[in-house]
């Protein structure tokens, strides 16, 4: 009898899964990479044991002003992050929407749409977070 379990990674956050078993499984080098980028972004820096300088830390974004100075150094800051912990990714485009740009976003919100390439199996993605004061 075949194993079902197979797999790269478990899948984030955790559920249970009929397929899978006791978790949603990764199954391609595309969900691995966009679930490792969007914990890249997400984390604060300080956040990770042993490995203070990891993180984007976007959750800021939401106490700065909305202006292009912050959106540019948040820009910075992830290709900064991507560049010394994700190098085989390549940022075509980062830009951001405001609650100000977009009725359909709550109040005080910010949505990230970051477009990249992975490299290894020239493979196009876009990672959306939207972050907002609950």
């Amino acid at each position: 009898m075949a194993n079902k379990l197979q797999g790269l990674s478990v899948s984030l956050p955790l559920t249970y899964d009929n397929e899978d078993g006791p978790y949603r499984l990764n199954k391609t080098l595309k969900q691995v990479v966009r679930q490792n980028f969007k914990n890249l972004i997400l984390t604060s820096p300080g956040e990770r044991v042993m490995l203070p300088t990891f993180g984007a830390g976007i959750r800021r974004l939401l106490f700065e002003p909305s202006t292009p100075e912050t959106f540019s150094k948040v820009s910075q800051r992830i290709s900064s992050q991507v560049t010394k912990f994700m190098s085989y990714l390549k940022i075509e485009n980062i830009s951001f929407i405001t609650s100000e740009q977009d009725s359909s976003l709550p109040g005080n919100s910010v949505r990230l749409i970051i477009k990249y390439n992975i490299g290894p199996i020239n493979d196009n993605d876009t990672l959306i977070i939207t972050q907002s004061i609950d």
